[in-house]
């Protein structure tokens, strides 16, 4: 699901993974253990721009992963960014390396941006969620 305010953490997440189906997809979201991975998606391509796109998903992540902590769960975190410049890049790949972040993704490299697809497609089969349906909230 897209854009979803997620109970646990009391703020909108970009991206959310479950496991379950879409008949139970209104129900999902409020249960905290069915959460698969959580991404956060910044779009801005301005190169100026990319470090506070960062920090900022950087800082939502790390909300998140507190919240589910706090329940003894640990879902996977993603970040997806339309810009991911030198400053930053080093700093994610700490985070990538330690397994602090378990994926992350520069929106304008087509080979990133199929692994990330990819990655999530592996993540939904592991899970036997056959059927993805995308929902904007």
């Amino acid at each position: 699901m897209f854009n979803i305010r997620v109970p646990l953490v009391n703020k909108n997440v970009d991206i959310c993974l479950f496991n379950g189906n879409h008949i139970e997809c209104n129900r999902l979201y409020q249960t905290p253990n069915r959460y698969i991975a959580l991404g956060e998606l910044k779009g801005g391509i301005d190169p100026a721009g990319a470090d506070e796109h960062w920090k900022t998903g950087n800082t939502a992540l790390e909300r998140i992963r507190i919240s589910f902590s706090e329940l003894a769960l640990n879902p996977l975190t993603f970040f997806i960014g339309g810009a991911i410049e030198k400053s930053m890049s080093q700093e994610i790949y700490n985070q990538l390396a330690t397994g602090r972040l378990n994926n992350a993704t520069n929106l304008t490299s087509q080979g990133q941006l199929a692994s990330i697809c990819n990655w999530i497609s592996m993540l939904l089969r592991c899970n036997n969620f056959y059927y993805v349906e995308w929902l904007i909230a």
